[in-house]
C-alpha cells in the first residue's frame, strides 16, 4: 500500500485524508504549520504521525504526498517533494503565475515522478459523461459551449473564507479559485485552446477578483464562452451546454446530464443526479452548482 502524507491541514484534513483512504493509500502523515493543533488533527483522523514542516514528513519513506496548502507555498512544496523522490499530488490554484507553474512542471518531468495537479471535478460523473459523450460523437462536432454561473459564495464579505482568499499575491480570488476548474474542464471535454478573443477580470474594491469572464477558440473551431462570478446576491444560477452539429448536451441544476438530437429533440436525460453528501462547512453551501 502507497505510503502518502498530507501537506495541509485544513481542506487536506476534510477532503485529502478520506479521499487517499477511499482510494487504497495509507495515509502516513498530516504536515501542518502548528505542530500541537496538527497533532490534534491527527489524532482526531487516526493518522499516526504529525509534521510541523514537510522535511519532517519525508523522513518516513514516503511513496506521495499530496498538497492542500495555500497557492503561494505550492511550488516551495513541490518542489521539495519532487527533489525527495516523491510523487506529488497539488491542489489548485496550482501557483500564483506562470513561470512558478512551469518550473513545477519540468521539475516533474525531469525527475520521471508523478506530478498532478487536483482537478477532481474533472472526474465528477456529469463531467466525465459529458466528455465521454463529446469524445463519442454524440452531438458531432461541437460547434458552441456556454459556461456561465452565478453564485453568492462571497456577495457577502463576511462571509467565512481561507483567510489568503481575498489577497492576490497569495493566489487568492475566484479566477484561480473556480476559474482554473472551468478551464480544465472546457480542454477536457472540447481539446487545445487556440485563441482568446477577449477576457475580463473584476475586482471589487482592492482585494481580489471575484467575477471572470472569457472567450476562448478551439482548436476544433468551437467557440467557447465562459463567465462566473461568486458576488452574485440571491439564488445560484447558470448554463452548462456545449451544442453540436448533430445535437446538444448540458447539464442541469441537479447536476443530470441530457442530451437532445434528431431522434429526442425535447432531451432525454441520459444521467440522473446522485445525491449531494451533506457537508456543515458554510463554505462548501451550493458548492456542487457553484463548481458545474
Amino acid at each position: 500500500m502507497a505510503r502518502v502524507a498530507v501537506v495541509g491541514s485544513g481542506f487536506g484534513c476534510r477532503v485529502h485524508v478520506p479521499a487517499l483512504r477511499a482510494a487504497g493509500f495509507d495515509v502516513v502523515a498530516l504536515v501542518g504549520q502548528d505542530r500541537y493543533r496538527t497533532a490534534r488533527r491527527a489524532q482526531r483522523l487516526d493518522v499516526p504521525t504529525a509534521c510541523a514542516g514537510l522535511s519532517e514528513a519525508l523522513a518516513l519513506e514516503l511513496d506521495a504526498v499530496t498538497i492542500a496548502t495555500p497557492p503561494d507555498t505550492h511550488a516551495a512544496l513541490t518542489l521539495e517533494a519532487l527533489d525527495a523522490g516523491v510523487h506529488v499530488l497539488c491542489e489548485k490554484p496550482f501557483a500564483v503565475d506562470g513561470a512558478q507553474a512551469e518550473g513545477m512542471r519540468l521539475a516533474a518531468e525531469s525527475t520521471g515522478l508523478v506530478g498532478l495537479v487536483a482537478h477532481e471535478f474533472r472526474f465528477a460523473p456529469d463531467r466525465a459523461l459529458v466528455a465521454r459523450l463529446i469524445a463519442d460523437g454524440a452531438i458531432g462536432r461541437p460547434r458552441l459551449a456556454t459556461l456561465v454561473q452565478h453564485v453568492s459564495l462571497v456577495a457577502d464579505r463576511s462571509a467565512p473564507m481561507p483567510w489568503w482568499w481575498y489577497d492576490t499575491s497569495r493566489g487568492g480570488g475566484w479566477l484561480l479559485a473556480s476559474g482554473s476548474h472551468v478551464v480544465d474542464q472546457v480542454r477536457h471535454w472540447l481539446g487545445t485552446v487556440v485563441m482568446v478573443r477577449s477576457s475580463a477580470v473584476l475586482h471589487r474594491a482592492n482585494d481580489a477578483d471575484d467575477t471572470f469572464t472569457a472567450h476562448l477558440v478551439m482548436a476544433s473551431g468551437c467557440e467557447v464562452t465562459i463567465g462566473q462570478t461568486a458576488a452574485a446576491w440571491g439564488p445560484p444560477s447558470g448554463i452548462t451546454r456545449v451544442a453540436g452539429d448533430e445535437g446538444s448536451l448540458w447539464i442541469d441544476r441537479e447536476s443530470s446530464v441530457w442530451l437532445a438530437d434528431a431522434d429526442h429533440p425535447g432531451g432525454r436525460r441520459v444521467l440522473e443526479a446522485a445525491a449531494a453528501e451533506p457537508s456543515d462547512d458554510p463554505r462548501h453551501r451550493d458548492r456542487r452548482r457553484r463548481h458545474r
